[in-house]
């Protein structure tokens, strides 16, 4: 008798746009350009109306900076560079001109390190509405200003209110919202920045979701910039399956290779590295009944074993502290560089 698994009732989520359409076989309306800048992967995306319907994904604009590690130097200053330089693309392309003002809202809480990119982005934004509010900011400059509301938990406002109110009084011509995001895959946490103007939900990628911030609900238009900081525990177990068997397949083909006959197991990223897929037949002899599911199937099932236990927990990397740290330097610094012209530097190692 066939064993059968009901995965219906159990869902994963995630924030990033490509993991989204990696799930879709049907991407008619949906315009997907790849390219590279300064050595790292730019991904834009457009979704017209129609597959917005069908797949549910918002419509709208996405843009994603992937990168290797963001704590070198020679990266992150690529990265910079090449956030500003699609940035800026960006915001001409919204006919955000200098003399349009900018609202930047930092979310997420500041004590909590996996949640605090926004709030410290926020510290390091060049801040010009209160200079404009004496005599006229020099040229070259924006009308910028910001705020970071902290989380529902310790305010008891909605974050949603406090934006609201607060557009109604600066009345900017665009906000900016900065947050930290939730990945499907362990290789995206903290290597991805993606730009959107669909707005966002605060709090939907660790299902806590609060109203949200978009141009349809606070009256102006809303860019979302956002890091996947976390991932599921569910999600480590089933992509450390996926990585058991290219582990496997990469030892059997190089075992005799004299290349590696000096080198440590630890010391070789088979990951990067040429390897055949196995088949069905050989994952389900490694793991039976679970290396007979597909790759989706796997990340349902360890999901659905540990989701009503409690143990399906939030997972971050250990050196999150000073990755967060590098991560508010490039945000930060790409933002200021974008809005305003007198701040264009470029970074090299």
């Amino acid at each position: 008798m066939k064993h059968e698994i009901d995965l219906k009732n159990f869902e994963i989520r995630t924030d990033l746009i490509n993991e989204n359409l990696e799930r879709l076989e049907d991407k008619s309306g949906i315009c997907i350009k790849n390219y590279m800048m300064q050595d790292i992967e730019v991904e834009e995306v457009s979704i017209d109306p129609h597959a917005s319907k069908r797949t549910g994904i918002q419509e709208g604009h996405y843009i994603s900076f992937l990168f290797d590690d963001v704590t070198d130097k020679t990266n992150r200053g690529n990265l910079i560079n090449t956030f500003v330089a699609v940035f800026k693309k960006f915001l001409k392309l919204k006919n955000f001109a200098l003399d349009k003002s900018c609202l930047i809202i930092g979310l997420g809480n500041k004590d909590s390190t996996p949640d605090s990119l926004g709030p410290k982005v926020i510290d390091q934004i060049l801040v010009t509405r209160y200079i404009n509010s004496i005599s006229p900011i020099d040229k070259g400059y924006r009308i910028t200003s910001a705020f970071a509301p902290g989380v529902f938990g310790t305010s008891g406002i909605e974050t949603f209110e406090i934006v609201q109110k607060l557009t109604n009084i600066v009345n900017p011509d665009f906000l900016i919202i900065i947050d930290a995001l939730k990945a499907m895959n362990v290789n995206r946490v903290n290597k991805t920045i993606q730009i959107s103007d669909v707005g966002i939900a605060p709090g939907s990628g660790i299902g806590n979701k609060r109203k949200e911030i978009s141009e349809k609900t606070i009256g102006v238009p809303v860019i979302a910039i956002g890091v996947p900081t976390i991932t599921d525990a569910s999600i480590i177990v089933s992509d450390t399956i996926k990585y058991l068997y290219k582990k496997l397949s990469y030892t059997e083909e190089n075992m005799n290779n004299p290349i590696n006959k000096f080198k440590k197991d630890t010391d070789i990223n088979y990951l990067k590295q040429e390897s055949k897929e196995l088949t069905q037949e050989e994952k389900t002899k490694i793991l039976g009944l679970v290396g007979s599911l597909e790759e989706n199937d796997v990340r349902q099932l360890i999901y659905e074993v540990l989701e009503p236990i409690g143990y399906n927990l939030m997972v971050t990397v250990k050196e999150i502290d000073f990755i967060i740290k590098e991560l508010v330097d490039v945000i930060s610094k790409a933002i200021n560089q974008s809005l305003h012209e007198q701040e264009n530097i470029q970074f090299n190692s």
